[in-house]
C-alpha cells in the first residue's frame, strides 16, 4: 500500500467576513441593530426588546425615546415569518403606553396589525396583533380606522380561536370598539352575537364577563336584541343569574337582560315562561348591590312602555321596588326611585305606592346623596301628579317640611322636581294652607334668583299656584318676590317669560301687589311684550288686564275699554286717546298746564275731602288723624308716582282701607259709606296752637307741603243720591237701566234728534267750562250738554254705584257706549217663555233708555257715525 498523503484544507475565500458572535449590555445598540439587513440579527434584536419592554412602562418610554418604535412598526410586515412574529410580540407589549399609541397611530399601524391577523399567521402573531389592536381601539380616531380598513371581521373571526388569550384580547377589542355606533351596527351584521354568546360558556371567567360587557352594549341595538333572541340568549343569562359560583357575572348579566326587556313581545315571553318572575326575585334577594341597582335599572327601563308597565305590574313588580327602596345603598335607592317614577304612569301602580311607598321616598329626601334626592322628588312628582290621594299621603307623613327645605338645594334637579310636588299638593286648598302655613312664599325667592331656566319656569309656575291666598301675596311681596318675577318678565326663555306673567297676573290680584308692581315698571314691560307678536302669549296680556284692573284711567286710555267688573272709583279721569308711544300723565300735571285746545280731561271725584262742621273732631283727634293720615298719604304719594314712564292719580280718599278700595263706594242698598277725615280743612282753632308747641317745633323745621287733591264734584254727588232715591227701589235691572239711562240724558242736555246733532253745541259748552275753571280737567257733573262718551261714561259712574252691571266702550269721533246684560223673557212658543241673558247697548242721545241689540241697524247707527 503507498503512503497517505494528508489532504490540503483550502483557505476560506477572501471576500466572505467570519461570523461574529456579539454580546451586547446597551439597549440602544440592541434598537440600531433593527436595521441589520439580516433575519437573525433582526430576530434576536426584536426578541431582547420584547423582554426589556416587558419590564415596565419606564423601559417602554426609553424605546420610545431611542426611535425603536418606527423601526419595529416597519419589521411586522417583515417578509420572515421569525422577525414578523418577534416584531408584532414588540408592538402588543409597547402599545399599552400611551405616548407610543399616539406615535402609532401617526405611523398608521393599524391596516399592517389587521394584516397580521389573516388565518396563516401564528397563534401568537394572532395573540399580540389583537393585544395591540385591543389597545389603539381605546381611542375614538383608531376605532374609525378599524371601520374603515375593515378589522371588525377578521377579529370577529378570531373569538373562534383555540387559544383563550387570542380570544380574551379580540372580545375586548370588540368591547371597545362597539362604543362607536357604526362598529356597533357592523357587529351585528357581520354575525358576531352568536360567537358573542358562545365565549359565556368558557371556562375563564374574564371572557364571560368581557362577552356580556360586549353585549351590553350591541343590545342596545333593536336588530342585536332580535337575534340574542333567536338565539335563546335570555334563558342563557337567566341561568346565568341563578348560579350563584357565577355571581361575578351577574351585574352584567342584568344589563343585557335590561336592554332586552325593552321589546313588550321579549317581556311577554318573559312573562309567560315565568322569567319575568324570576329577574324579580333575584333582584330582591341579590345580596349584591349593583346587581340590585341593575335589576332596578332594568324594570325603569322596560316599564317606559305601557305594556310592559302591565306585565310588571301583574307580577306584583311595586313591592319589590318598595323593598328595593329599603336597601342603605344610594345606588339602589336612586335606581329604584326612577324605577318607581316610571310605573306611577300605571294608575293601579301609582295606588299601590300611596300606603307601602311614599313613606319611604319622603324620608329619602333627607339623604346626603343628592342623586338620590333628586330622585325621590321626581319620584313624588309623578306619584302626586293627577293623583289627589297620593299629595295627601305625602302631607300626612310630614313631607312638607322635608320639600320646602329642599328649596335651597344646590342640585338644581331636585329643586325643579320639588316645585313640581308642591305644584301638585296646591291643588287642594287643604293642603295649600298647610304649606303656606310652613313659609312657602319666601322659600320660593331664592330659586327665582337662579340662573337655571328650568328652576326659574318652575319657581313661578310654584308661585302661580300659591299665590291666590291674599296672605302669600303680602309674604312673597315683603321677601322681594316680585320684583324677580318682573325682571324675568325680559328672559330670553318662552316658558320663563310665560310662567313669570302667569305668576304676576295671580299677584295681581290685590291692590298693594299691584301698586308695587306698577312701581317696579311691570306695566311697562307687559305692554312691550303684548305689542310684539313674537313675545306676546295669552299670560302676558291677562297679566297686564289685571294690572289695569287698579288703573282704570290707565286701562280706559290704553285699551278704551272698561268691563262689567272694573268699577269707576273717585279719580278716576277721561284723557281720551293718546299716541301709543306717549306717556299718560297725572291729573295733578294734567290740572296744572294751561288751557289749550285739546279735548277736555273728565274727572269723577263725588267724594268730598272737607267735612261737615257737626262732625269735626277735637284738636288732640285731630292731631291723631292728622299724624296717622301724614303716614298713610306718604303711601299713596308712593302709589301715584309716575313708574315705568307713566302716572296713575292718587286716590281722593288716601285714608281708605287698600282691601276695600276696589269696592263700589255705594252699597246695593244705597247707603254711602262714611267719609274719611283725611283730607279735612284745618280749622281756626287747629291752626292757633298754643305756642309752647311752637317752641318745640325746631326752627330749621319746614312745613310740609299741602298735598294736591282733585277738585271735588258736588253735582256727581247729588246725581248720585237722586240716582240712588229713585233707582234702587225698582224691582228689576231692566227698569233700573232705563231710568238710568233717562235720568243721565235729563242731566246732560236731553234727547237729541239724529237730524239735528250738528246743532247740538256741546263744544261751546265745554270750551265755556274750560275757561270758567281755568283748567284742562273738568269734573263730569259740571257737564251740562254732553255729547256720546260724557253720558256713557256718567251712565257707567253712576250704574256701578246702584249695582248694575255694564260695560263701558270707546269708539270713534267721540262716540261711547254702553252694554249691558238683561233677562229676554220675551214669549216663545205657545205660552212656554224662555229666559235668558242677553246684551244690549243702551241708547243715551237719540231715544233714552231703549236697549240695542248689538249687530241691528239702530245699535250700528248709535256706534259710528
Amino acid at each position: 500500500m503507498g503512503k497517505k498523503i494528508k489532504k490540503e484544507v483550502e483557505p476560506p475565500p477572501k471576500d466572505v467576513f467570519d461570523p461574529l458572535p456579539i454580546e451586547s449590555k446597551k439597549v440602544a445598540t440592541a434598537v440600531l441593530m433593527l436595521q441589520s439587513p439580516e433575519e437573525d440579527i433582526l430576530a434576536k434584536s426584536c426578541e431582547a426588546l420584547y423582554k426589556f419592554a416587558q419590564k415596565g412602562d419606564e423601559n417602554k418610554t426609553t424605546l420610545l425615546g431611542l426611535g425603536a418604535v418606527e423601526a419595529i412598526c416597519k419589521l411586522i410586515s417583515h417578509d420572515d415569518k421569525i422577525v414578523r412574529r418577534n416584531a408584532t410580540m414588540v408592538c402588543g407589549v409597547l402599545a399599552a403606553h400611551d405616548d407610543v399609541r399616539k406615535v402609532l397611530r401617526k405611523l398608521d399601524i393599524i391596516p399592517s396589525l389587521i394584516a397580521r391577523l389573516a388565518p396563516e399567521e401564528e397563534v401568537v402573531v394572532h395573540e399580540f396583533a389583537t393585544l395591540c389592536l385591543m389597545y389603539m381601539a381605546k381611542e375614538y380616531t383608531s376605532k374609525d380606522r378599524v371601520f374603515e380598513v375593515n378589522g371588525l371581521e377578521p377579529i370577529i373571526r378570531l373569538l373562534g380561536s383555540p387559544d383563550p388569550d387570542v380570544k380574551k384580547n379580540s372580545v375586548e377589542c370588540i368591547y371597545h370598539l362597539v362604543k362607536d355606533f357604526q362598529n356597533r351596527a357592523a357587529v351585528c351584521e357581520l354575525k358576531a352575537i352568536p360567537g358573542l354568546l358562545e365565549l359565556l360558556r368558557s371556562e375563564y371567567p374574564v371572557i364571560q364577563q368581557l362577552a356580556l360587557k360586549t353585549l351590553g352594549i350591541v343590545s342596545c341595538e333593536e336588530e342585536a336584541r332580535l337575534i340574542l333572541k333567536e338565539h335563546q340568549a335570555l334563558d342563557q343569562l337567566l341561568k346565568i343569574l341563578e348560579a350563584k359560583e357565577l355571581n361575578d357575572l351577574h351585574v352584567e348579566a342584568l344589563l343585557v337582560i335590561a336592554n332586552c326587556l325593552e321589546d313588550v313581545e321579549t317581556v311577554n315571553l318573559l312573562q309567560q315562561s315565568g322569567g319575568l318572575k324570576r329577574i324579580l326575585t333575584f333582584a330582591e334577594t341579590s345580596p349584591l348591590p349593583d346587581v340590585q341597582k341593575n335589576a332596578a335599572k332594568a324594570i325603569a327601563k322596560s316599564a317606559r312602555c305601557d305594556e310592559n308597565r302591565k306585565y310588571f305590574h301583574e307580577q306584583e313588580v311595586e313591592r319589590t321596588l318598595v323593598s328595593l327602596l329599603g336597601v342603605e345603598n344610594d345606588g339602589v335607592s336612586a335606581a329604584a326611585l326612577l324605577a318607581v317614577s316610571a310605573m306611577c304612569e300605571n294608575a293601579a301602580s301609582k295606588n299601590f305606592f300611596n300606603k307601602q311607598g311614599i313613606p319611604q321616598i319622603v324620608v329619602l329626601l333627607g339623604r346626603d346623596s343628592g342623586e338620590v334626592r333628586e330622585a325621590a322628588a321626581f319620584a313624588l312628582a309623578n306619584l302626586t301628579s293627577g293623583s289627589p290621594s297620593n299629595a295627601s299621603a305625602v302631607a300626612d307623613v310630614n313631607g312638607v317640611p322635608a320639600l320646602i327645605n329642599l328649596l335651597s338645594d344646590k342640585n338644581d334637579g331636585v329643586i325643579i322636581n320639588v316645585c313640581v310636588v308642591l305644584i301638585n299638593m296646591a291643588a287642594q286648598e287643604v293642603l295649600r294652607s298647610v304649606i303656606h302655613a310652613h313659609g312657602i312664599m319666601p322659600a320660593l325667592v331664592g330659586p327665582l334668583h337662579s340662573t337655571n331656566n328650568m328652576v326659574l319656569s318652575k319657581a313661578a309656575f310654584a308661585v302661580a299656584a300659591f299665590a291666590c291666598d291674599a296672605e302669600g301675596r303680602d309674604e312673597f311681596r315683603k321677601a322681594g318676590g316680585l320684583e324677580l318675577l318682573v325682571k324675568h318678565l325680559r328672559s330670553g326663555h318662552s316658558e320663563v317669560k310665560r310662567n313669570a306673567c302667569w305668576a304676576l297676573s295671580v299677584c295681581a290680584n290685590d291692590e298693594p301687589t299691584a301698586e308695587e308692581l306698577y312701581r317696579l315698571g311691570a306695566l311697562d314691560i307687559l305692554q312691550e311684550l303684548n305689542l310684539s307678536t313674537s313675545q306676546r302669549n295669552r299670560f302676558s296680556e291677562l297679566a297686564h288686564d289685571k294690572l289695569l284692573d287698579y288703573f282704570l284711567s290707565l286701562k280706559y286710555n290704553q285699551t278704551g275699554y272698561l268691563s262689567y267688573t272694573n268699577f269707576i272709583q273717585d279719580g278716576f279721569y277721561d284723557h281720551g286717546r293718546i299716541r301709543p308711544e306717549a306717556k299718560l300723565l297725572s291729573l295733578e300735571e294734567l290740572s296744572n298746564q294751561k288751557i289749550n285746545q285739546n279735548r277736555a280731561i273728565i274727572l269723577v271725584n263725588a267724594r268730598n275731602p272737607v267735612p261737615a262742621p257737626a262732625l269735626l273732631p277735637s284738636v288732640e283727634e285731630e292731631k291723631q288723624e292728622t299724624n296717622s293720615g301724614q303716614t298713610q298719604s306718604s303711601h299713596s304719594r308712593s302709589a301715584s308716582r309716575e313708574k315705568g314712564g307713566r302716572t296713575v292719580t292718587p286716590p281722593v280718599e288716601e285714608k281708605q282701607d287698600p282691601a276695600s278700595a276696589r269696592s263700589p263706594p255705594l252699597s246695593r242698598s244705597g247707603t254711602r259709606e262714611k267719609p274719611s277725615s283725611k283730607g279735612r280743612a284745618r280749622t281756626k282753632k287747629e291752626e292757633e296752637k298754643p305756642k309752647e308747641d311752637e317752641a318745640k317745633t325746631p326752627p330749621e323745621s319746614v312745613p310740609e307741603k299741602k298735598e294736591w287733591c282733585p277738585p271735588y264734584d258736588q253735582e256727581l254727588h247729588d246725581y248720585i243720591q237722586e240716582a240712588s232715591r229713585t233707582i234702587l227701589p225698582l224691582p228689576r235691572i231692566r227698569e233700573k237701566t232705563v231710568t238710568l239711562a233717562q235720568f243721565v240724558a235729563e242731566k246732560m242736555g236731553g234727547p237729541v234728534q239724529r237730524d239735528r246733532l250738528h246743532e247740538f253745541s256741546w263744544e261751546l259748552h265745554v270750551s265755556e267750562l274750560k275757561f270758567a275753571l281755568q283748567c284742562n280737567v273738568i269734573p263730569i257733573g259740571r257737564v251740562k250738554k254732553g255729547i256720546f262718551y260724557h253720558r256713557a261714561l256718567l251712565f257707567k259712574v253712576i250704574a256701578d254705584r246702584v249695582g248694575i252691571a255694564c260695560s263701558l266702550t270707546r269708539g270713534d269721533y267721540g262716540r261711547a257706549w254702553n252694554e249691558v246684560r238683561l233677562l229676554d223673557d220675551s214669549p216663545q212658543q205657545g205660552n212656554r217663555v224662555c229666559l235668558s241673558m242677553e246684551t244690549y247697548i243702551v241708547d243715551l242721545m237719540y231715544n233714552p233708555g231703549s236697549l240695542l241689540k248689538p249687530g241691528s241697524a239702530e245699535a250700528e247707527r248709535y256706534q259710528y257715525i
